[in-house]
């Protein structure tokens, strides 16, 4: 039995989408991060590090910084993708101009100049298109603070680390109990 014009059409549609479908699912795998390419993610953990390092406490890389700021900029901080993507190129132009090297080259003192440098705007102007070296640094740092001081809910402060150096309890969530019982732990905490 012939097949009709419209169900010849019916199929021919199904088979397109599908080879679409199987060719979207053989690309390439997506990054893991929602905003930040692979170098930029790498980069931004270095920062946030150097803002609040790791000492006889968890720092920025530990407490998920990144993954803060890397999940704000496709909601609430959306606004601000363009001075990430410039800040970061205008960062990484800094760090060649001072040292030859990308900043994820330099060693640790060598990181630290370039972002003094960076905050105090004791930079080649040349190097930075579309945000000021300053404004960059200040965003940065804010939301590398956000990151580590905030409710692990909004992507960062990873297993409530700054809450726990501080001495803090957890708070209530409603529908989640996070406090022992029997306080056998300290602060209630479970681990």
């Amino acid at each position: 039995m012939p097949s009709s014009r419209r169900q010849f059409l019916k199929q021919a549609a199904s088979g397109f989408a599908g080879t679409v479908l199987l060719g979207a699912c053989a690309a390439t795998p997506k990054s893991r991060w929602r905003f930040f390419t692979r170098e930029e993610a790498s980069l931004v953990d270095l920062i946030t590090e150097q803002i609040i390092p790791t000492d006889d406490t968890p720092g920025g890389i530990e407490a998920g910084c990144l993954n803060f700021i890397d999940k704000q900029l496709v909601g609430a901080y959306r606004r601000h993708q363009n001075e990430y993507r410039q800040g970061l190129l205008g960062l990484q132009n800094s760090s060649r101009g001072k040292f030859g090297k990308t900043f994820q080259e330099l060693d640790w003192p060598e990181q630290t100049d370039v972002l003094d440098a960076i905050e105090a705007g004791d930079v080649e102007a040349a190097d930075w298109s579309g945000v000021s070296p300053q404004r960059f640094f200040q965003l940065i740092r804010d939301h590398t603070m956000q990151g580590f001081y905030g409710s692990p809910r909004h992507g960062g402060n990873k297993n409530y680390l700054s809450y726990r150096m501080l001495e803090l309890d957890v708070p209530h969530i409603i529908g989640q109990n996070r406090y022992t019982q029997g306080l056998d732990k300290p602060n209630g905490w479970i681990n």
